[in-house]
């Protein structure tokens, strides 16, 4: 008995290994069996608390009192931010400059611009599944998934199309672990001088968007908006970092995760096949099954009680939903890929309360036409080798999916 709690004791998820190697399945089967909300008191980050049932993250979620999203207590990963060198953003903010900071993008995402921009997008998902190479393998992530992301994020932006590569390069600075020997960046200092790069090119755009009458575009909403036109440096860079990564990984990420779901279960696809109607289901599955953002973070503003845990002001809490989204108590077969659930849109993937995802309407989107129209092409797929996964804890990103069109 005293050895089991030892190990238990000794469970650490944070380890961003467990993420690239895809190990990570029965360390929080036995969290949620056995120490739901689970204290790890030795790890790279520090101590620090990890919630692993659906029901438990729900709970911390919807409470952001008691458990705080605030930059200057530590933000929303299980990585404290360097010191000094802090990224606001109204992810990493409690009401009310929360509320209205995010009430300045939301426009772009609402239901009345979603039906504006569905010609467009599938017009660029057509174009380029028709580029894709026959009879050669080649990486679905490059042809597919970053290229359909970064074109909807200058999009929305109203980005220089000719440099819209510089959207998925930031972003994958931003995410970057710079501990992985394959990193894009290799220090916070190397990070933050690419970040500083990313702020300068964009408040050469934001400026000639100030002088300008407001248009429909997220940079054109900051500059224009009285909760974002006066950002400081820091919570402006931090801002921009956060409307780049949340358009870009959890779409991305998820495109390639579904074709690699429904190569990996051919009764679902063939299911998939014959009723094209539960392409909407599919897409609440993929991003279920897969999960793009692996954890959130809370810091506890008080003393208080989770799960008949004690939690103490100051305290680390980790939301890990990629635990949550495969728990069998509220998620019936939770390990298995079923595209025709009754609940396909129960998991916590986009988070939950006052955080969660802004865009997620517009990430389904995009993944219901490429479905569509990879279906209308009756395009088939095989994976030519393993994916190449990200070393991270927070992102659960797909680097490379070599691929290739049956004939």
């Amino acid at each position: 008995m005293a050895q089991a709690l030892r190990q238990l004791a000794s469970i650490d998820v944070s380890d961003p290994t467990l993420y690239q190697d895809d190990t990570w399945r029965p360390l929080f089967t036995q969290l949620r069996r056995d120490d739901p909300v689970h204290y790890c008191e030795a790890s790279s980050y520090g101590p620090y608390w990890s919630v692993t049932r659906y029901d438990d993250i729900f709970t911390v979620e919807l409470d952001h009192e008691t458990y705080s999203s605030a930059s200057e207590l530590g933000g929303i990963q299980v990585a404290d931010q360097p010191k000094g060198r802090e990224r606001g953003s109204f992810i990493r903010m409690d009401p009310p400059r929360h509320t209205a900071q995010r009430r300045t993008v939301a426009p772009i995402v609402a239901p009345s611009n979603l039906v504006n921009l569905e010609a467009l997008i599938r017009k660029r998902t057509s174009d380029v599944l028709d580029a894709l190479p026959r009879r050669e393998t080649f990486d679905w992530v490059e042809r597919v998934s970053i290229d359909l992301t970064n074109m909807m994020l200058a999009t929305l932006f109203d980005f220089p199309w000719e440099d819209r590569m510089k959207l998925t390069w930031w972003s994958d600075v931003a995410i970057a672990n710079v501990h992985s020997p394959d990193a894009v960046v290799h220090s916070e200092d190397e990070r933050f001088a690419e970040l500083d790069r990313m702020g300068k090119y964009f408040r050469g755009l934001w400026d000639q968007r100030a002088e300008r009458s407001p248009s429909f575009d997220l940079i054109s909403m900051l500059a224009h908006s009285d909760a974002t036109r006066n950002m400081d440096p820091r919570e402006f860079v931090g801002t921009l970092a956060l409307l780049i990564v949340g358009g870009n990984d959890t779409t991305r990420n998820s495109m390639s995760a579904g074709l690699m779901a429904l190569v990996e279960n051919p009764a679902q696809l063939e299911l998939l096949r014959a009723r094209h109607d539960l392409i909407p289901n599919l897409v609440s599955e993929t991003i279920r099954y897969h999960t793009p953002v692996l954890h959130m973070r809370r810091t506890a503003t008080r003393d208080t009680e989770l799960a008949g845990r004690r939690i103490a002001k100051g305290d680390k809490v980790v939301m890990w939903y990629i635990s949550g989204n495969r728990d069998e108590e509220k998620i019936e077969r939770a390990d298995a890929f079923i595209i025709d659930r009754n609940k396909p849109r129960q998991h916590l993937a986009f988070g939950a309360g006052i955080h969660r995802c802004v865009g997620d309407r517009l990430a389904e989107q995009q993944l219901r036409i490429l479905w569509e129209e990879i279906l209308a092409r009756d395009l088939r797929f095989e994976m030519m080798g393993p994916p190449v996964r990200l070393y991270s804890n927070f992102i659960r990103g797909i680097r490379s999916l070599p691929v290739r069109i049956l004939d």
